[in-house]
């Protein structure tokens, strides 16, 4: 009987161990799948970086869930890049891409920049000029103010309200 009992517990302690071992490898293949499509969408997409931050994404047109799950996406009908108020999307989320996780940590006067790489990688700098919250139904923020900025609009931690965060261009800014 004892031999049994020992035979069980080493056949589910096994099979626990391989769960386990599955398990991480789908979350691991997962998290090596996303960075390989990032690194493509960064050779082709625009790019939005804050070095302070460590956010470096790439900006695909559309708000739309396939574009937010793998990248930023580009608000249709706001400004272009350098001109205009530039919206972009991301999510603050470890479910989806997490683009956006430490845009919580933002503060006046850091800089943002969007990397065309349609244009000879032409370079634009954006200063952070506001950092405030707003409830989900609140698109004002997608209006064109007159200047030229980038508007960037993620979930608040619980996901309930958006945070906004607002940089003006910096004039001769494109390299």
């Amino acid at each position: 009987m004892k031999i049994n009992k020992k035979r069980v517990l080493f056949i589910v302690g096994l099979i626990s161990v391989l769960l386990g071992a599955s398990v991480l490898a789908v979350f691991a293949w997962r998290r090596i799948s996303r960075e390989i499509e990032k690194r493509r969408l960064m050779r082709e997409c625009v790019v939005f970086e804050i070095p302070d931050l460590d956010i470096k994404a790439p900006v695909m047109d559309g708000t739309g869930h396939d574009v937010l799950s793998k990248a930023a996406g580009h608000f249709p009908d706001t400004g272009a890049i350098g001109s205009g108020n530039y919206c972009i999307a991301g999510h603050s989320s470890t479910i989806y891409a997490e683009i956006f996780n430490e845009m919580k940590h933002i503060e006046t006067g850091m800089e943002m920049y969007l990397i065309d790489n349609n244009d000879e990688r032409t370079k634009y700098t954006y200063i952070v000029t506001e950092n405030f919250i707003v409830d989900p139904d609140e698109t004002w923020i997608l209006n064109d103010f007159g200047d030229d900025r980038i508007t960037i609009v993620t979930c608040t931690d619980d996901g309930k309200q958006r945070q906004i965060v607002v940089g003006i261009l910096k004039p001769d800014s494109q390299k």
